[in-house]
């Protein structure tokens, strides 16, 4: 039989990135975790995490996070038609990109997380390290830009969010008074969310441009968005979130015919309990109100592969 609190100290280490940070979210002390885990990995005979040069779990490790994420899942289900088990808190543990969690994920799951009771963790990942979350068992489900899930999960086309390259209007007037030269280019500095993020790369290919460009490193959707209009830089922007900008004129087009449609879909495990089901019902209902059909960002793509921002 599998001890689940020794499961559940590879698990707290793991989501708190940290034997300190397990222990405090467990209310235990460090040595008492760290001798959780020597427990575990003495009785499966390997180890169950690797130390250096980062903290990261094993292929074993990843089975066990597996099991232990569909296992609170399912309890959940379970304390729903026993409640005397004990106290039934609904909480699940979501990997999503910053620009859907800037535009369309609150107001698509704001009302079904009060109905349900729904407590979120949300953990915010570009597409490879948010698919990793999920073969490492750290997480329940992510949005993506990959159709193809992992082992033991499912996943389904949500629809499109649309970027295009935006700046303000003194900055276009002083950087490009000729249009988007390959030599403005060379000069413009660019915004880029984060040394992950291929976007900017890919619209200026689709445009022959193919040379190094100066740019900042905004990590943040909101922050992007006031470099943008403080007239540091151009950079592609979801349409959804800047329609006010636009309209103002606060923000425009650095050319009206070149736009990037990033398909996301959504991953969630297979065996995951009712309650994501439920919200995987929810999001194929809704989304089509806020994100374009998928169909359209296949054809405007010129990478099927191309990543979602972080």
């Amino acid at each position: 039989m599998l001890d689940y609190k020794l499961l559940q100290a590879l698990s707290a280490v793991v989501d708190q990135s940290g034997f300190e940070r397990g222990a405090k979210h467990l209310g235990l002390t460090q040595s008492a975790v760290s001798q959780r885990i020597k427990l575990l990995e003495a009785r499966l005979g390997q180890p169950v995490l690797v130390r250096a040069p980062k903290l990261a779990p094993t292929p074993l490790g990843r089975r066990l996070l597996n099991h232990v994420q569909q296992v609170r899942l399912l309890e959940h289900d379970l304390l729903d038609q026993i409640p005397a088990l004990g106290e039934r808190e609904q909480r699940l543990r979501l990997a999503i990109n910053a620009d859907s969690l800037a535009t369309w994920w609150s107001p698509v799951t704001g009302e079904f997380c009060r109905q349900q009771g729904l407590l979120l963790d949300l953990v915010v990942e570009d597409q490879d390290v948010a698919l990793k979350r999920m073969r490492d068992g750290e997480v329940a489900g992510c949005i993506c830009a990959t159709p193809r899930p992992v082992q033991g999960a499912r996943s389904h086309p949500l629809g499109s969010m649309r970027y295009r390259a935006l700046a303000s209007p003194g900055y276009v007037e002083r950087h490009f008074p000729h249009g988007l030269t390959h030599e403005a280019l060379r000069r413009a500095p660019a915004i880029v969310f984060g040394p992950d993020d291929r976007l900017q790369h890919r619209y200026l290919e689709m445009r022959g441009y193919l040379e190094p460009f100066p740019h900042h490193l905004c990590p943040s959707s909101e922050g992007f968005i006031h470099l943008a209009q403080a007239g540091m830089g151009y950079g592609l922007i979801p349409e959804g979130q800047v329609k006010r900008e636009l309209e103002e004129g606060a923000l425009v087009d650095l050319d009206t015919s070149s736009y990037i449609d990033v398909p996301l879909y959504w991953h969630y495990w297979r065996h995951g309990g009712s309650t994501l089901e439920a919200l995987t019902e929810h999001l194929l209902a809704t989304c089509h109100d806020w994100l374009a059909p998928l169909d359209g960002a296949l054809a405007a793509t010129p990478d099927p592969a191309l990543p979602a921002r972080h």
